[in-house]
Parts: C-alpha cells; sequence; structure tokens
C-alpha cells in the first residue's frame, strides 16, 4: 500500500507568522496531531506538533556549567541551545515554535517505510511533499485505522 492511499490531502497548515493561540485552536478544534508551516510557495519550511506546543508549559532548564574551584564556568551546552529553547518556549508565532528539519514523504513511498521512518525517527506528522509541495500528510492515526480496515475484511478479500 502506498502513502497516497492513507494520506489526508485537506491539510490544515499555517504561515510563520500565524500565532500560536490560533494554532492551538486549529490543533483542538480539528483533532490533529501537528500542522505543517508553509512558505508563499506553498513549500514546507516547518512543522508545529503537538510536542512542541507541550513544550510551552514545561519549565525553562537553566544552562548547566562545571565550576572550575574558583577560576570560572565552562558552559555545558552551547548559548545558542539555550536561546532556542527560551525563544520556543515564548515564541507567539509559528516560527518560533516550529521544528525546522522536517520529515516528510513522498505520495508514492510505502506504508511500510512510513512507518518504520516514524518510529525510528520518532515524528508524527509527516507531511507528503510532491514536487516540493505540500499534498498531504499522515499521522500515526491514519496507520492506525489503515490496520483496522484490513482486520475487519474477511480472509481471501485483501
Amino acid at each position: 500500500m502506498k502513502v497516497r492511499d492513507i494520506m489526508t490531502t485537506d491539510v490544515v497548515s499555517a504561515k510563520r507568522g500565524t500565532p500560536v493561540n490560533e494554532l492551538a485552536k486549529l490543533m483542538g478544534a480539528r483533532d490533529i496531531s501537528g500542522v505543517p508551516v508553509l512558505d508563499d510557495d506553498g513549500s514546507v519550511v516547518g512543522i508545529v506538533t503537538e510536542l512542541d506546543m507541550i513544550v510551552r508549559n514545561t519549565r525553562l532548564d537553566m544552562p548547566r556549567f562545571i565550576q572550575i574551584l574558583d577560576l570560572g564556568r565552562i558552559p555545558l551546552e552551547r548559548r545558542s541551545d539555550y536561546e532556542h529553547r527560551m525563544r520556543h518556549m515564548l515564541g507567539t508565532r509559528a516560527e518560533d515554535l516550529m521544528s525546522e528539519e522536517v520529515v516528510t514523504v513522498s505520495p508514492d513511498d510505502s506504508v511500510e517505510g512510513l512507518a518504520e521512518l516514524m518510529v525510528k525517527r520518532r515524528v508524527n506528522p509527516v507531511p507528503v511533499v510532491e514536487n516540493g509541495k505540500l499534498v498531504g500528510i499522515v499521522s500515526r492515526a491514519d496507520i492506525i485505522d489503515m490496520m483496522a480496515e484490513e482486520m475487519e475484511e474477511p480472509p481471501g478479500e485483501q
């Protein structure tokens, strides 16, 4: 079975400047696990997931250091990593929260390959891109629905 057979084609998407509260309302109202962020040409430039939204309600971990006697402190992470976490937690627009390294698939990829990708890379949902443009999206729920349908089919009709 191909990704095109289970993907949702009526994709809810956002722009970089979409307010976070609007994203939260969209995700809740449509019961979706993520929203692709598109540029003006319709290309996927990021994705905001449920996890990105939930991170906003966690505590901000302060940067860690190693103290060397009274000589000084050595940071255990880059300052930019801390600034990224802070922007993610305090951001007000999609571009502040979105993951920019988006894992995508093609409509002609196999569902088996998609499932493996979702498990190994821990991604959900996965935008479906064809010729550089968003054409669909697949979530874990879509794969579960496919499995449920296959289990209902009488033997010999598969």
